[in-house]
């Protein structure tokens, strides 16, 4: 006896079917967070670079099938005030005096706060945050409404950091969320997998650049 169409194939043609427009959210593809130069200190061996490497290649991938199958793409940025600490590290050390305090990436005006590899074209959507969500203390929800957005794909780094905070917020904004499997990627194979696991249980599909792609094809095809 067959079954009906599987979970993915059900979700799949939601998308196919959702009443909203598609986007493309890329995050925090910055030279703090991408280029080997910033992230020696971090000691990450030539296999995580090479992933993390890989990663931001899809998502220039993605990006390009993004504009050619006319979905909008949004810029989400990181800037941190200049010669300030990351908060994180302060809440997290709880105040130790002997925990190293990090100093925030992607500061605004320096080379840590560039895109890498990748760049906005002109007249595409940025959004500058403060936090890790995209969506946390700025317009990103409202302005995705205004432009008839209803369901997004997340792509960029770190995927357990500001990848899942963008995607859970996206998810509680009431969009159906789609995070790029190959086009994340975080400091660890581990990290990187268990984000995915979690995102996929609790706040959207998890697909690769291809796939997505596809989708975003055919809607165009059928428009």
């Amino acid at each position: 006896m067959s079954g009906g169409p599987s979970l993915r194939e059900r979700q799949e043609n939601a998308l196919r079917s959702h009443a909203g427009g598609a986007a493309l959210l890329v995050v925090d593809v910055q030279r703090s967070f991408a280029d080997p130069e910033f992230l020696a200190e971090y000691g990450l061996s030539h296999s995580e670079l090479g992933s993390l490497e890989a990663a931001v290649k899809r998502c220039g991938e993605a990006v390009d099938h993004a504009r050619a199958a006319g979905v909008p793409v949004v810029w989400i940025e990181l800037e941190s005030a200049v010669d300030s600490h990351w908060r994180a590290s302060s809440w997290l050390n709880l105040g130790d005096p002997a925990a190293p305090l990090l100093n925030a990436p992607c500061a605004s005006g320096t080379a840590g706060a560039e895109w890498y590899s990748l760049s906005p074209a002109p007249g595409e959507m940025r959004i500058v945050k403060r936090r890790y969500s995209g969506f946390a203390g700025t317009t990103l929800a409202q302005q995705l409404r205004e432009a008839g957005v209803g369901w997004v794909s997340v792509a960029g780094l770190t995927t357990e950091c500001c990848v899942a905070a963008t995607a859970f917020d996206a998810f509680q904004s009431d969009f159906s969320v789609v995070v790029l499997s190959d086009a994340t990627a975080a400091y660890s194979a581990s990290l990187h997998e268990g984000a995915l696991a979690a995102l996929s249980l609790n706040a959207g599909i998890v697909m690769s650049s291809d796939d997505v792609a596809a989708l975003w094809r055919e809607r165009r095809v059928a428009a």
